[in-house]
């Protein structure tokens, strides 16, 4: 029997990577729809053309459907995707000035912004949840919403969902790796651990040879393993680790706060830009054009990459035009795709994803979310032992996950307080004065989404 896949978000920018993915793959996965859910109808709709245009193109067997309500997209589901933006990239921008006006680096999953990001998020997502366990309660909930890691924990311990949480950092930082060191990426294993957008690459081996000190060694190689100029190869070596690009806003938070000053915007307030000059063209054009508008958007937000923060520069740099944004090895739609695959596969496959560590990482809790390496089938995935973190780490890993257990009791227990001791509690901030200011900052900018709070 065909399967039906559900997307709660629909009506994200990133929706047509996905239909692009899941049209390439469609007689592989046996899917005959894709039913997208998302409050915002109109801009769902605009996407869902971009869609079909992309599937009669590859000449796939695809439908694509809109539902006004999320019990309608989920029925008979048997993966559900969940890629939501509470409040749309202005609640991004407005986080990330608050941030800014702070003396804080504004961005979306870390610091002040991810914080107000997932207190802004968590309430929502369950309800979804909730939804879903009524109507498809054996689906698996493959959750993309930011901060990852941490609305996966919420759904794990709130819900009683087959949860896995993905992102594509990981697999682009190996990848990155593999183009740096010139080695083919199928001959190459690494070693990884950490929590969503907190984690590191311990051993690089090639062919069972392990090649780490020569990549350390190799001040060209570091150089090329990011989109920007984040880190210090010093760093890297006396780390001893390959930090994942995140890591930026806990090693640099300085130097990416006093860029976003140099340039006068955060990444969200361009964005916010990009987006709102994009839906005002695709309202206007036929699906073809409008395909080719969104192609090329693609190519402007990926070259402008984490290069605002890490050299105050333009996220409207050129776009390579050589550069096929639906083609990429790494991205949104191939980590959600392999993650399918996976599950549908009889054959375990090894993937970096978000689930109960397990004793994976021996210095968490079974019940706490990390991004290790797993081992995916039909039966789900199984965490692999990475044993205890590097003393260098370890202390930041655990104040993290303290910070996000604290995040997820103030948005379930609806507590300003915890909330404040949640910042308190976060490296980051770290600050009881700076905490409640940002509290109070945050919550009266978004009374509707974070009122609760006050």
């Amino acid at each position: 029997m065909a399967r039906k896949i559900a997307m709660i978000g629909g009506g994200g920018v990133r929706t047509p990577l996905l239909i692009y993915g899941l049209a390439q793959s469609q007689r592989l996965l046996d899917v005959a729809e894709l039913a997208l859910f998302d409050i915002d109808l109109d801009r769902t709709e605009i996407l869902a053309n971009i869609g079909r245009e992309i599937v009669r193109n590859l000449g796939a067997d695809l439908r694509i459907a809109t539902y006004a309500k999320i019990e309608d997209a989920v029925s008979g589901a048997e993966f559900i995707l969940n890629s939501i933006r509470v409040g749309g990239i202005s609640a991004r921008a407005r986080d990330e000035r608050i941030a800014i006006e702070h003396g804080l680096a504004g961005q979306e999953t870390t610091g002040p912004g991810g914080v107000a990001m997932a207190l802004r998020t968590i309430p929502v997502t369950l309800h979804h949840a909730r939804a879903v366990e009524r109507i498809s309660p054996d689906a698996w909930f493959i959750n993309f919403t930011n901060p990852a890691g941490l609305i996966t924990q919420a759904l794990s311990r709130h819900t009683g969902l087959r949860v896995i949480g993905i992102c594509d950092t990981p697999a682009e930082l190996f990848h990155q790796i593999s183009t740096a060191l010139g080695s083919p990426y199928e001959e190459m294993e690494f070693d990884y651990a950490g929590l969503n957008h907190l984690g590191w690459v311990r051993r690089v081996r090639v062919r069972g040879e392990d090649v780490t000190q020569r990549l350390l060694d190799d001040e060209v190689a570091l150089r090329r393993l990011y989109p920007a100029p984040l880190f210090d190869p010093a760093l890297i070596r006396t780390l001893g680790l390959i930090p994942a690009e995140y890591l930026f806003f806990y090693y640099s938070q300085r130097r990416a706060h006093e860029n976003q000053l140099r340039a006068g915007a955060s990444r969200g307030e361009e964005l916010e830009k990009m987006n709102t000059e994009l839906f005002g063209r695709l309202r206007q054009q036929e699906p073809a054009r409008a395909l080719a508008t969104y192609r090329q958007y693609l190519l402007q937000r990926n070259a402008s990459y984490m290069k605002l923060e890490a050299e105050a520069g333009s996220a409207f740099s050129a776009a390579q035009e050589e550069y096929d944004p639906f083609e990429t090895v790494t991205g949104y739609h191939r980590i959600a795709l392999e993650v399918i695959t996976a599950l549908l596969s009889v054959e375990p496959k090894t993937v970096v994803v978000n689930v109960p560590n397990r004793g994976a990482i021996e210095d968490l809790e079974d019940d706490d979310i990390v991004e290790v390496p797993c081992r995916i089938d039909r039966c789900g995935p199984v965490p692999q032992r990475t044993g205890a973190l590097p003393e260098s780490v370890r202390g930041l890993v655990l104040a993290v996950k303290a910070y996000e257990r604290t995040a997820i009791r103030a948005a379930v227990e609806k507590s300003g307080r915890l909330a404040e001791l949640a910042m308190l509690e976060y490296p980051i901030i770290g600050q009881w004065e700076l905490a409640c200011s940002l509290k109070n900052a945050l919550t009266q900018s978004d009374p509707e989404g974070l009122g609760y709070l006050a």
